[in-house]
């Protein structure tokens, strides 16, 4: 499904799952949106309109 996005939706897809992102020499930390999940829920669901 990923590939079947435009990479302005995977853009978004990204904004709405990652809070940040932190780089150092022991590796990457990457801290997730819990809420971001349901926004991606949302969007899914067939007959839902867009989340902003």
């Amino acid at each position: 499904m990923w590939n079947a996005l435009i990479p302005a939706k995977q853009a978004r897809v990204v904004r709405l799952l990652v809070a940040r992102v932190t780089a150092s020499e022991a590796g990457l930390a990457v801290d997730l949106r819990h809420e971001g999940l349901g926004a991606i829920a949302a969007l899914m669901a067939p007959g839902k309109s867009e989340v902003a």
